[in-house]
């Protein structure tokens, strides 16, 4: 829960709707990724999409490069808990069999599709399906009439690409859309945002792309997304990581928690470690992290070593424990001390107790 000094001014943004999920105004801000399978590989791709909704994920976007990659859509988009979202690139008609076969949402960028009759057709498809739009801007792919204007990638190059895609649609009376602007040059997809944020009301889709490793991308995900979300800006996001969807869901979840503006799941706050502590901190934080993946309801646990700052941690979490010697630890339960445990192995212990306290709001033992 915000604390008052924390409280964040969303930008106002008109609402739109991607399947059952409503994106922007005061809605919460959502959390997706991308599936790394062959879309044609109905099996593998529904069974990787299972994996992620577990983690949180509430939108999922699939690549869709050929005919049977939309023709599997119909079976993935039939199966799917949460809304499915067609990545295109420059194919028409992927878009329109996209559309058609039951995705909520189009992930494209008008300029790329090629004449004017080609968009408008993926756009009465989009209408006649109730699927929305996204407006895809990139560094990385900008169209190159404007790259010969700018010379090379900018922030003013993005919102400019962005602008014109969004005329488009709107000269087709067709709102039903949110855009994003990346880069993986931090500043430059910040620079961009906040324009594009100044020059409509669109939600966006905030991204960070090709940002790189877990760890890496983590960390610039984190710095990029973050500053735009701490001003009120963004709507929806995605980390791009090179590794697993759900670890991008897992960290997109991870970033809005640190912020304050979204909880699911056990946020664990803890100590680094030093010569202080009365037990393995490192190592029982690595397990608990692991076997408490699971958990939705969210919970605050506070993990310190020894009582310096033991007790002040633990008056703001739901179940915290501190060390106090002789293999003797005080358990605190919603701020206040509960119970001491002496000679346990922690962490099965603290699962118990914290899987207890998500169940049922309480730690009988």
């Amino acid at each position: 829960m915000l604390r008052p000094y924390q409280k964040i001014n969303r930008r106002k943004t008109r609402v739109v709707n991607v399947g059952d999920v409503l994106i922007g105004g005061d809605n919460p801000i959502t959390v997706q990724t991308m599936t790394n399978t062959l879309t044609s590989d109905v099996k593998a791709t529904l069974n990787q999409i299972d994996r992620v909704i577990k983690t949180g994920a509430d939108l999922v976007r699939v690549s869709v490069p050929d005919k049977d990659s939309s023709q599997a859509l119909k079976e993935i988009t039939k199966h799917s808990a949460v809304p499915i979202i067609a990545d295109i690139h420059f194919h028409y008609k992927r878009a329109i069999e996209a559309a058609d076969n039951g995705a909520s949402c189009l992930r494209i960028n008008p300029g790329n599709i090629g004449s004017k009759e080609k968009v408008n057709d993926v756009i009465k498809s989009a209408k006649d399906n109730n699927c929305s739009i996204r407006i895809g801007v990139n560094a990385g792919s900008l169209d190159k009439r404007i790259l010969e204007k700018y010379l090379e990638p900018n922030p003013e190059a993005l919102i400019e690409s962005a602008l014109e895609n969004i005329k488009i649609l709107e000269d087709n009376d067709f709102f039903n859309f949110k855009i994003s602007v990346k880069s993986s040059d931090i500043f430059m997809a910040i620079k961009a945002y906040e324009g594009l944020a100044e020059a409509c009301d669109y939600p966006l889709h905030l991204g960070v792309t090709e940002a790189g490793g877990k760890r890496t991308g983590s960390i610039k995900s984190s710095i990029g997304m973050g500053n735009l979300l701490l001003r009120g800006i963004g709507d929806t996001i995605r980390v791009s990581l090179s590794d697993e969807p759900e670890e991008e869901v897992k960290v997109g979840f991870e970033i809005l928690k640190g912020l304050g503006i979204r909880n699911r799941g056990v946020k664990i706050i803890s100590c680094p470690s030093c010569a202080r502590q009365q037990f393995q901190v490192i190592d029982l934080v690595k397990k608990l992290e692991k076997s408490l993946e699971d958990i939705e309801k969210p919970l605050t646990v506070s993990i310190i070593g020894c009582v310096v700052n033991g007790p002040g941690e633990a008056n703001m979490t739901n179940i915290g424990i501190t060390g106090g010697g002789n293999n003797t630890h005080m358990i605190y339960v919603d701020g206040k001390k509960d119970h001491i445990v002496k000679d346990k192995d922690l962490a099965p212990y603290l699962e118990d107790i914290i899987r207890k306290k998500a169940e049922n709001n309480s730690i009988e033992i």
